[in-house]
This record gives structure tokens, C-alpha cells and sequence, in this order.
């Protein structure tokens, strides 16, 4: 079939990705990081000052990335005079950066930061560090701004999260935990005097308990995060963990997976109040009465938000966003209600008319309901049964939102569906639906998948000999494994994706390195070979794209070259490209705008 016309690129979308995030604001200025695409990925801090004039802060070449835990956070902290500390990507050093001057190194011992807070004259963070054997350890430090002796306050865990210092400064906060369970398995929140009086205690959590984004109330009482009820819910706890009550019960999630470091879904305001994110899938922004529990949402046309907030008195500032609109750096007046756009990702947009609006739906299965959004093609751009892709998100513990996402709308116009779907072990609508996954890795997702694509051929929405799947890192797996299990797929598209799980296991990244054991179980060659696509190879019978970096810390580039030696070797037609500078997940419009060509190619061929 002759793809529709369309005004969408692939240099529209490669230069889509200037995602405005982490949120600082203090005393009428608000700082966020931009990713820049055509800056060669390059991340750079933004301030607006009072009086709306903005500036960036960081000259190339620096880059603001921390590689804690590879996937980074929030890479900077403002100290009370306004000046800047951040993780510089090249050497993973801090730089102080104060007014107009040069960024001046703060640290020099080759570690990793990430989680900063200045408190009274120290930066506060976790620090990771990789010793000559590769072994990594990390701990909750506390580094003075004036150059002297860094401290260590937490260690002996496997990893550290939220480190918060009481108002009177006695106490430090911080959440930690141990492999092999991941921050949304089991995760402790744990208090430690400053007067080195005594060791830390645990406030709350544990092996089934997931507690995340601790903060004061005061010098004697904690808010947190913890999915003890089955979802996300915010709590109030005493110091020593006495008094803990939820603040508003509901079935619904208030905040996301801690894939970064650094995010903070709820802000504290001057008269008590907080404002919150909440929601099943999207989250919503609304203002909680502590004492009450009492929850209103704002009137924004905002339909999600990312899990970061900053309050400066009575305003909010996070980063919102809409299926029509780009991620925005948004200031919300909570007294008024009044909200303004002060920096967004995209300076212009196609035609409205060409920007697919999500429809929820739930394939019905027998085992659980599976969440989707399907965009549906451009009017103009049908004839018949339309073709369609189904979108596979990565994680696996994360979930497909609904912001503005031009690659779906590059397939969209172009007479291309898009079923963006949210498989069993998705994040956003609880505990017991991203439990699914648990030991079933490859096959709930793979059978949420085939199913899904079933759904839309039986529903009349799809063209059953014209469905893809494609999906990136956990999400190439799903595809691989999927078109290893079933022919329903007429092609399937892999970025980065898992091919084998015993070597994923051995060389990926110490964050991720035993979240193989929760999501399929312990090292098992038979086990492994019923599920790994590249144990199952034998039953791909449609044409694969796989597109790799190579240097992706995360899925070794040996992953995707594998399986495409073992399509070649089978006869399966496959194509390989791999990117030379690209790690996990790419940055530059270079490499972004080619692999959108490539996958256009490669729908236009399949659905021929």
C-alpha cells in the first residue's frame, strides 16, 4: 500500500525531543533541564528569572547528566544564593556553577552523583561508585560547598533514594534497599541522627512494601509514598514510625515508578496543603488537605504530568503535558488557579488536525482487563482496513502515558494506526496488575500483546494480515518474543531490545542486574529457553528491524546483533542497523531521524 502523504517528518520528529524536566523554583526563578537533539544530545540547565527573561546556564560542551544507576535523574541543585551544582556527563564530576562565572569542580574521586539537596552549606546526595573490579557500591553523603571533607551518613545497602534533612537539621530521611528487589518491589525508609548520637532506624517498608519520596512535615513527622494498600498512596509517619495514617485512600496511584533519581510527586505548600499527583495511568494534579484528606483537582487542560514538582509559595511548578500539546514547564498559581506555559518542548506543531487524540480501551482477556490507547488513522489518510502498529513500552515496570508523542502521529497521518499498549506489569493502575509480570516475563506480556492485536482485527479496527508490534528494550524483547510465539505479526520492530537472558544478566548494568530473578525467576536453562527470543528463534516467521547503539550500558549491542545473525542464519528476512555514539535510547536527530526512516521503510514494505 501507498502510505498517505503527510506534513510530519522524520526531522520533525527527531527534533521533537527538547523535553523541558526536573523542576527547581525559589524566590520567583524556575530552573529545568532541556535534552537538545540537535545539540548531539547534549543536556543543558535553564533558568527564568523573575522578570520572565531566560537563559541557559551551560555552554557546550558541558552536559548536565548524572549516570547513577545509568538512567540518571534530576543532575543539579540550587543553593540558597542561587547558584547551580550539577553532574557533568563526561567525567561524572559536581561543578559548582555561581553567576556568570565557569563551572568550578566541586569533586575529583571519579564517583557518581545523583538525588542533590544543598542544606546549610552541604550538597546532600547519593553517590555511586565502580572500583577497577567493577564492583559498585553506594552511599548517602554529604559533600560542603566550601570544599572540605565529604561525609558519609548511609551505607552498607545495595542502593539509596530521597535523601531529606529535617527542618532543624538533626535528622536525615532517605530510602534504600538491596538486590535483588527493585524500588518498587520492597524498599525501607529509614531516619539517622546528625549528631552521630546513634545508628539509623527504620521508619517504614520492607521486602513487600514499596515506600519512595520522603519529606518533612516537620522536625518530629514524615510524609512518604508507600503502596501497603495495593497502590501508591501518601502516608503521614512520627519520626520512629508511630502514628502513620494514609492522607486520602484511593485506588489510585500517586506517583511513578523511580526509574530516575530525584523526582518528588507532591509538594508542600505555605498554608499545609500539598499539592499532589494522582490518577490510574495519567496523573492529575490536585490539592490535598492533609488534616481532612481532601483531594480537588485543578481545572488545567493539562492531561499528565512527570513525577517531579517544586512549590515556591503559593505557586507549583512541574512539567505538564496533553496528547495535542507538547511537555510544558508549567508555574500553577494554587490560589487562583491560574497557569502558565514558561517553556515547552516543541516551537511549533503540525496541523492539530494531523495529532491523533487516545481512546482508552480494555482488550478483554480471561486471566485480566489489558489497558491501551489506541490513536486511530488520520481521516483523510484511510482506505479500508487501515494497518496498525502496536506500541510496546519499555521497563518493563513503567506504563505507555498519553503525551504528545509525534511518532505516533508520523504513523498516524499516514493512514497507520497505533495501539500504544499498557501489558500486564505496567505501573499506574496497582500493585496486583504490575504483579502480573512477576515470574511471567515473555509470556503475560507476549500473550497481552498477540492478544491486543487479536482485539483490533476482531473489533474490525485493523487489517488482521497488517499488524506490527514494536517496542524498545524491554519492550524489543516483547517483540522478538512475541513474533518467536505467534504469527499474527506481519513485522516486528526492535530498539535495543533483550534477546537472551543469562548473558543480559551477567553484563548489564548493577541497577537492573537481578531484575531478571523477579521478572522470569532464578538462572534456569530450561526455564530461560522456554521464554528468550533467541532460544526460540525457530518460530519467527515474519521480517524483523532491529536498530541498536552501541554503547548501550544497559542491553549490550550483543543482544540485538545475536538474533539477527540467528534470523540471517534461518532465512527470516532482517535488518540490523547499529549506531555508532548511541548508548540507551537515542539522542541525536541524526540518529533518531534516520531509524524513523528506516522504520517507515520497513512498515511501507510489510504492509505492501
Amino acid at each position: 500500500m501507498p502510505f498517505w502523504p503527510s506534513p510530519i517528518s522524520t526531522r520533525d520528529v527527531a527534533g521533537s525531543g527538547v523535553r523541558p524536566g526536573w523542576p527547581v523554583a525559589m524566590d520567583g526563578r524556575v530552573w529545568w533541564t532541556e535534552d537538545r537533539p540537535d545539540e548531539g544530545g547534549r543536556t543543558v540547565i535553564v533558568r527564568r528569572a523573575a522578570d520572565g527573561t531566560r537563559r541557559d546556564l551551560l555552554p557546550a560542551p558541558w552536559c548536565a547528566r548524572t549516570r547513577v544507576h545509568e538512567y540518571g535523574g534530576r543532575p543539579y541543585a540550587v543553593t540558597p544564593a542561587g547558584d547551580v551544582v550539577f553532574a557533568n556527563l563526561k567525567d561524572q564530576r559536581l561543578y559548582v556553577l555561581s553567576g556568570d562565572g565557569e563551572p568550578e569542580p566541586l569533586t575529583d574521586d571519579g564517583c557518581r552523583y545523583a538525588d542533590l539537596l544543598v542544606h546549610d552549606g552541604q550538597v546532600w546526595c547519593v553517590r555511586e561508585h565502580h572500583d577497577e573490579n567493577g564492583k559498585v557500591t553506594r552511599a548517602v553523603v554529604a559533600i560542603p560547598l566550601d570544599g572540605g571533607e565529604t561525609r558519609v551518613w548511609a551505607t552498607g545497602c545495595d542502593f539509596y533514594a530521597g535523601p531529606a534533612v529535617s527542618p532543624d537539621g538533626r535528622h536525615l530521611a532517605y530510602v534504600c534497599w538491596d538486590h535483588p528487589r527493585m524500588p518498587w518491589d520492597g524498599t525501607e525508609l529509614r531516619v539517622v541522627p546528625l549528631d552521630g548520637s546513634g545508628t539509623a532506624w527504620r521508619v517504614r517498608g520492607g521486602p513487600t512494601e514499596s515506600v519512595l519520596a520522603p519529606s518533612w512535615k516537620d522536625d518530629s513527622r514524615l510524609y512518604l509514598v508507600s503502596d501497603a494498600s495495593g497502590w501508591w498512596n501518601l502516608y503521614e509517619v512520627g519520626l520512629r514510625g508511630e502514628g502513620a495514617r494514609a492522607l486520602r485512600p484511593a485506588e489510585e496511584e500517586f506517583t511513578l515508578p523511580p526509574w530516575q533519581l530525584g523526582g518528588m510527586p507532591y509538594a508542600v505548600l505555605p498554608d499545609g496543603r500539598l499539592a499532589v499527583l494522582h490518577g490510574r495511568g495519567d496523573l492529575r494534579l490536585g490539592l490535598l488537605d492533609p488534616g481532612t484528606g481532601t483531594l480537588t483537582d485543578l481545572d488545567l487542560p493539562h492531561t499528565g504530568w512527570n513525577a517531579a514538582l517544586a512549590a515556591d509559595g503559593t505557586s507549583v511548578i512541574g512539567v505538564g503535558y496533553t496528547a495535542t500539546s507538547p511537555r510544558s514547564v508549567v508555574a500553577v498559581d494554587t490560589v487562583t488557579g491560574g497557569h502558565q506555559a514558561l517553556e515547552r518542548d516543541l516551537t511549533t506543531l503540525p496541523d492539530p488536525a494531523y495529532l491523533p487524540v487516545p481512546e482508552p480501551v480494555l482488550v478483554r482477556r480471561p486471566s485480566a482487563d489489558v489497558h491501551a490507547f489506541r490513536y486511530p488513522p488520520h481521516a483523510a489518510a484511510t482506505d479500508g482496513t487501515p494497518p496498525y502498529v502496536i506500541f510496546v513500552h519499555g521497563g518493563p515496570t513503567a506504563h505507555a502515558d498519553t503525551a504528545l508523542d509525534l511518532e505516533k502521529a508520523f504513523l498516524t497521518s499516514r493512514g497507520i494506526g497505533v495501539l500504544d499498549l499498557n501489558y500486564g506489569g505496567s505501573t499506574g493502575y496497582g500493585r496486583a496488575y504490575r504483579d502480573r509480570l512477576k515470574g511471567q516475563w515473555g509470556v503475560v506480556d507476549v500473550e497481552d500483546a498477540i492478544a491486543a492485536a487479536e482485539w483490533l482485527a476482531a473489533q474490525g479496527l485493523a487489517d488482521p494480515g497488517r499488524i506490527a508490534i514494536r517496542g524498545g528494550s524491554s519492550g524489543g524483547w516483547t517483540v522478538m518474543a512475541a513474533c518467536c510465539r505467534s504469527d499474527v505479526f506481519a513485522g516486528g520492530v526492535s530498539y535495543y531490545g533483550i534477546s537472551a537472558l543469562a548473558p543480559l544478566a551477567a553484563h548489564t548494568h548493577d541497577f537492573e542486574s537481578r531484575y531478571v530473578e523477579w521478572l522470569v525467576g532464578p538462572e534456569d536453562p530450561q526455564v530461560y529457553a522456554a521464554r528468550e527470543p533467541l532460544a526460540l528463534v525457530d518460530g519467527v516467521s515474519c521480517p524483523m528491524l532491529l536498530l541498536q547503539g552501541l554503547e548501550d550500558p544497559v542491553v549490550p549491542p550483543e543482544q540485538s546483533s545475536a538474533f539477527a545473525d540467528a534470523l540471517a542464519d534461518r532465512g527470516v528476512p532482517c535488518t540490523y542497523l547499529a549506531f555508532e555514539g548511541e548508548s540507551h535510547g537515542f539522542r541525536r536527530t541524526e540518529t533518531r531521524a534516520a531509524a524513523l526512516a528506516a522504520e517507515l521503510a520497513f512498515y511501507q514494505q510489510i504492509f505492501s
